[in-house]
Protein backbone atom coordinates (compact mmCIF):
# COMPACT_ATOMS: atom_id res chain seq x y z
CA UNK A 1 0.00 0.00 0.00
CA UNK A 2 1.19 3.55 -0.83
CA UNK A 3 2.12 5.95 1.74
CA UNK A 4 0.22 8.65 1.70
CA UNK A 5 2.40 11.69 0.49
CA UNK A 6 6.26 12.16 -0.42
CA UNK A 7 8.61 11.88 2.04
CA UNK A 8 12.44 14.09 1.50
CA UNK A 9 15.31 12.10 1.45
CA UNK A 10 16.88 11.87 5.20
CA UNK A 11 19.99 13.53 5.74
CA UNK A 12 22.59 14.83 7.27
CA UNK A 13 24.47 13.14 4.82
CA UNK A 14 23.75 10.69 1.53
CA UNK A 15 25.80 8.12 -0.08
CA UNK A 16 26.20 7.86 -4.03
CA UNK A 17 27.65 5.12 -5.29
CA UNK A 18 28.60 5.30 -8.99
CA UNK A 19 28.42 9.23 -8.70
CA UNK A 20 31.20 10.19 -11.66
CA UNK A 21 29.35 10.89 -14.45
CA UNK A 22 25.11 10.52 -15.85
CA UNK A 23 22.69 9.11 -13.36
CA UNK A 24 25.14 9.49 -10.50
CA UNK A 25 26.35 13.04 -11.03
CA UNK A 26 22.52 13.76 -10.94
CA UNK A 27 21.73 12.28 -7.59
CA UNK A 28 24.91 13.73 -6.16
CA UNK A 29 23.45 16.93 -7.62
CA UNK A 30 19.54 17.09 -6.69
CA UNK A 31 20.43 15.68 -3.16
CA UNK A 32 23.00 18.64 -2.34
CA UNK A 33 20.24 20.95 -3.88
CA UNK A 34 18.23 19.93 -1.00
CA UNK A 35 20.89 20.65 1.44
CA UNK A 36 22.11 16.77 2.21
CA UNK A 37 26.41 16.44 2.34
CA UNK A 38 27.18 13.53 0.15
CA UNK A 39 29.69 10.90 0.38
CA UNK A 40 30.16 10.00 -3.57
CA UNK A 41 31.24 6.13 -4.89
CA UNK A 42 32.77 5.76 -8.30
CA UNK A 43 35.91 3.54 -9.79
CA UNK A 44 37.14 6.55 -11.54
CA UNK A 45 39.06 9.24 -9.08
CA UNK A 46 39.49 12.12 -11.63
CA UNK A 47 35.97 12.55 -13.19
CA UNK A 48 34.66 12.10 -9.11
CA UNK A 49 36.32 14.58 -8.19
CA UNK A 50 35.57 17.33 -10.26
CA UNK A 51 32.00 16.33 -10.27
CA UNK A 52 32.21 16.75 -6.19
CA UNK A 53 34.26 19.64 -6.42
CA UNK A 54 31.37 21.82 -8.77
CA UNK A 55 28.93 20.36 -6.91
CA UNK A 56 30.26 21.38 -3.45
CA UNK A 57 30.70 24.99 -4.91
CA UNK A 58 27.54 25.54 -6.14
CA UNK A 59 25.83 24.36 -3.87
CA UNK A 60 27.20 25.03 -0.62
CA UNK A 61 27.63 21.78 0.99
CA UNK A 62 30.40 18.94 1.61
CA UNK A 63 30.52 16.25 -1.46
CA UNK A 64 33.40 13.78 -0.34
CA UNK A 65 34.74 11.21 -2.38
CA UNK A 66 35.41 7.68 -2.36
CA UNK A 67 36.96 6.28 -5.46
CA UNK A 68 36.41 2.36 -5.38
CA UNK A 69 35.99 -0.21 -7.47
CA UNK A 70 32.84 -1.91 -6.30
CA UNK A 71 33.65 -5.29 -7.24
CA UNK A 72 36.19 -5.51 -4.95
CA UNK A 73 36.10 -7.58 -2.05
CA UNK A 74 37.24 -4.68 0.09
CA UNK A 75 34.75 -2.58 -0.83
CA UNK A 76 32.13 -2.99 2.18
CA UNK A 77 35.59 -2.30 4.47
CA UNK A 78 36.57 0.89 2.60
CA UNK A 79 32.92 2.54 2.43
CA UNK A 80 33.02 1.80 6.58
CA UNK A 81 36.34 3.43 7.12
CA UNK A 82 35.12 6.82 4.59
CA UNK A 83 31.48 6.82 6.25
CA UNK A 84 33.29 6.27 10.09
CA UNK A 85 31.32 9.74 11.99
CA UNK A 86 28.73 10.41 9.29
CA UNK A 87 24.95 10.41 9.93
CA UNK A 88 23.76 8.89 6.70
CA UNK A 89 20.49 8.90 6.11
CA UNK A 90 20.71 8.37 2.37
CA UNK A 91 21.30 5.76 0.32
CA UNK A 92 21.74 5.37 -3.49
CA UNK A 93 22.97 2.62 -5.21
CA UNK A 94 23.74 3.29 -8.95
CA UNK A 95 26.80 1.68 -10.00
CA UNK A 96 26.11 -0.58 -12.71
CA UNK A 97 28.19 -2.85 -15.08
CA UNK A 98 26.93 -4.40 -18.66
CA UNK A 99 28.16 -6.05 -21.60
CA UNK A 100 26.40 -6.77 -24.99
CA UNK A 101 25.90 -9.65 -27.14
CA UNK A 102 25.53 -13.39 -26.66
CA UNK A 103 26.29 -14.51 -22.70
CA UNK A 104 28.36 -17.27 -24.17
CA UNK A 105 29.98 -14.99 -26.16
CA UNK A 106 32.13 -13.38 -23.73
CA UNK A 107 34.21 -14.68 -20.44
CA UNK A 108 33.05 -15.60 -17.43
CA UNK A 109 35.23 -12.92 -15.59
CA UNK A 110 33.02 -10.76 -17.54
CA UNK A 111 29.73 -12.34 -16.18
CA UNK A 112 31.47 -12.39 -12.52
CA UNK A 113 32.28 -8.74 -12.66
CA UNK A 114 28.54 -8.05 -13.54
CA UNK A 115 27.09 -9.99 -10.59
CA UNK A 116 29.87 -7.86 -8.16
CA UNK A 117 28.71 -5.03 -9.04
CA UNK A 118 24.95 -5.48 -9.98
CA UNK A 119 24.18 -8.13 -7.09
CA UNK A 120 26.72 -8.51 -4.43
CA UNK A 121 27.39 -4.24 -4.29
CA UNK A 122 24.21 -3.36 -3.38
CA UNK A 123 24.10 -5.99 -1.06
CA UNK A 124 27.09 -4.83 0.66
CA UNK A 125 25.78 -1.44 1.03
CA UNK A 126 22.81 -2.56 2.12
CA UNK A 127 24.18 -4.17 4.90
CA UNK A 128 26.73 -1.43 5.90
CA UNK A 129 24.29 1.38 6.19
CA UNK A 130 20.70 0.58 6.51
CA UNK A 131 21.46 -1.38 10.01
CA UNK A 132 22.36 2.49 11.23
CA UNK A 133 19.02 4.13 9.45
CA UNK A 134 16.57 1.33 11.52
CA UNK A 135 18.42 2.03 14.27
CA UNK A 136 17.84 5.74 14.03
CA UNK A 137 14.01 4.90 13.00
CA UNK A 138 14.34 7.01 9.83
CA UNK A 139 16.58 6.60 6.28
CA UNK A 140 15.81 6.48 2.13
CA UNK A 141 17.73 3.49 0.02
CA UNK A 142 17.17 4.22 -3.44
CA UNK A 143 17.98 0.95 -6.04
CA UNK A 144 18.13 2.18 -9.70
CA UNK A 145 17.00 -0.61 -11.97
CA UNK A 146 15.88 -1.05 -15.48
CA UNK A 147 13.47 -1.53 -17.70
CA UNK A 148 15.71 -4.55 -19.23
CA UNK A 149 14.71 -6.41 -16.50
CA UNK A 150 11.40 -6.47 -16.44
CA UNK A 151 10.94 -9.29 -19.21
CA UNK A 152 14.31 -11.71 -20.52
CA UNK A 153 16.65 -9.61 -22.83
CA UNK A 154 18.60 -11.68 -25.72
CA UNK A 155 22.18 -9.35 -25.81
CA UNK A 156 21.72 -8.32 -22.17
CA UNK A 157 20.73 -11.90 -20.58
CA UNK A 158 23.02 -11.14 -17.38
CA UNK A 159 22.34 -7.33 -17.31
CA UNK A 160 18.30 -8.27 -17.23
CA UNK A 161 18.69 -10.40 -14.66
CA UNK A 162 20.72 -8.07 -12.07
CA UNK A 163 18.20 -5.65 -12.95
CA UNK A 164 15.10 -7.61 -12.11
CA UNK A 165 17.15 -8.67 -8.56
CA UNK A 166 17.38 -5.00 -8.14
CA UNK A 167 13.82 -4.04 -8.41
CA UNK A 168 12.99 -7.11 -6.49
CA UNK A 169 15.11 -7.07 -3.72
CA UNK A 170 13.66 -2.95 -3.25
CA UNK A 171 9.92 -4.37 -3.72
CA UNK A 172 10.50 -6.66 -1.12
CA UNK A 173 12.99 -4.27 1.22
CA UNK A 174 10.15 -1.78 0.50
CA UNK A 175 7.64 -4.04 2.60
CA UNK A 176 10.08 -5.06 5.51
CA UNK A 177 11.63 -2.02 6.19
CA UNK A 178 8.71 0.35 5.72
CA UNK A 179 7.84 -0.56 9.83
CA UNK A 180 11.31 0.74 10.61
CA UNK A 181 11.10 3.91 9.03
CA UNK A 182 13.21 3.17 6.16
CA UNK A 183 11.51 3.81 2.95
CA UNK A 184 12.92 2.26 -0.31
CA UNK A 185 12.17 2.98 -3.81
CA UNK A 186 13.68 1.09 -7.00
CA UNK A 187 13.72 3.36 -9.66
CA UNK A 188 12.95 1.43 -13.15
CA UNK A 189 14.29 3.60 -15.79
CA UNK A 190 14.45 3.62 -19.65
CA UNK A 191 16.72 4.63 -21.85
CA UNK A 192 19.28 7.69 -20.27
CA UNK A 193 20.70 10.30 -22.03
CA UNK A 194 24.33 9.06 -20.08
CA UNK A 195 27.94 9.55 -21.36
CA UNK A 196 27.54 5.66 -21.46
CA UNK A 197 24.66 5.97 -23.15
CA UNK A 198 25.41 7.97 -26.41
CA UNK A 199 28.70 6.57 -26.75
CA UNK A 200 26.50 2.72 -27.23
CA UNK A 201 23.51 3.98 -29.14
CA UNK A 202 24.45 7.53 -31.15
CA UNK A 203 20.95 8.09 -30.90
CA UNK A 204 17.92 8.17 -28.72
CA UNK A 205 15.41 5.60 -28.19
CA UNK A 206 11.74 6.57 -27.44
CA UNK A 207 11.32 7.89 -24.16
CA UNK A 208 14.90 8.27 -23.55
CA UNK A 209 14.89 11.11 -20.46
CA UNK A 210 17.84 13.12 -19.51
CA UNK A 211 19.66 12.27 -15.70
CA UNK A 212 17.63 14.68 -14.06
CA UNK A 213 14.07 13.64 -15.05
CA UNK A 214 14.56 10.40 -13.58
CA UNK A 215 15.95 11.59 -10.67
CA UNK A 216 13.63 14.15 -9.46
CA UNK A 217 10.94 11.48 -10.96
CA UNK A 218 12.00 9.00 -8.08
CA UNK A 219 12.52 11.80 -5.50
CA UNK A 220 9.24 12.40 -6.13
CA UNK A 221 7.67 8.67 -5.91
CA UNK A 222 9.51 8.45 -2.26
CA UNK A 223 6.69 7.42 0.25
CA UNK A 224 4.38 7.19 -2.56
CA UNK A 225 5.29 3.87 -3.68
CA UNK A 226 7.75 1.11 -3.46
CA UNK A 227 8.57 1.46 -7.72
CA UNK A 228 9.03 4.36 -9.74
CA UNK A 229 9.06 4.17 -13.64
CA UNK A 230 10.14 7.26 -14.71
CA UNK A 231 8.87 9.01 -18.24
CA UNK A 232 4.94 8.23 -19.48
CA UNK A 233 6.61 6.63 -22.81
CA UNK A 234 8.51 4.25 -20.36
CA UNK A 235 5.34 3.57 -18.45
CA UNK A 236 3.46 2.87 -21.18
CA UNK A 237 6.03 0.57 -22.76
CA UNK A 238 6.39 -1.40 -19.22
CA UNK A 239 2.71 -2.10 -19.13
CA UNK A 240 2.57 -3.46 -22.99
CA UNK A 241 5.83 -5.44 -22.21
CA UNK A 242 4.65 -6.93 -18.84
CA UNK A 243 0.97 -7.19 -18.63
CA UNK A 244 -0.91 -7.07 -22.39
CA UNK A 245 1.70 -9.45 -24.36
CA UNK A 246 2.90 -13.19 -23.69
CA UNK A 247 6.32 -12.94 -21.80
CA UNK A 248 8.09 -14.87 -24.92
CA UNK A 249 6.79 -12.34 -27.70
CA UNK A 250 7.89 -8.91 -24.71
CA UNK A 251 11.06 -11.09 -24.66
CA UNK A 252 11.39 -11.55 -28.46
CA UNK A 253 11.07 -7.70 -29.09
CA UNK A 254 13.72 -6.82 -26.92
CA UNK A 255 15.95 -9.07 -28.52
CA UNK A 256 15.73 -7.09 -31.65
CA UNK A 257 15.65 -4.00 -29.73
CA UNK A 258 19.72 -4.89 -28.72
CA UNK A 259 20.49 -7.06 -31.87
CA UNK A 260 22.80 -4.61 -33.26
CA UNK A 261 24.66 -4.47 -30.11
CA UNK A 262 25.70 -8.30 -29.75
CA UNK A 263 28.90 -8.23 -30.71
CA UNK A 264 31.28 -10.08 -27.99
Amino acid sequence: MAASGTHPPQGPWAVVAGASEGLGAAWVEALARRGLNVLAVARRHEPLERMAQRVAAERGVEVRTLAADLAEPDFTDRLAAASRGLEIGTAVYNAAFSFTGPLLAHPPQDAQRLVDVNVRGPLALIHQLVPAMIERRRGTLVLMSSLAGNQGAPGLAAYAASKAFATSLAESLHAELRPAGVDVLACVAGAVRTPGYAATVGRDAPGTLDPDQVVEAALAGLGRTALVIPGRVNKLAAVVMRRLLPRATATAIMGRATKGFDGP
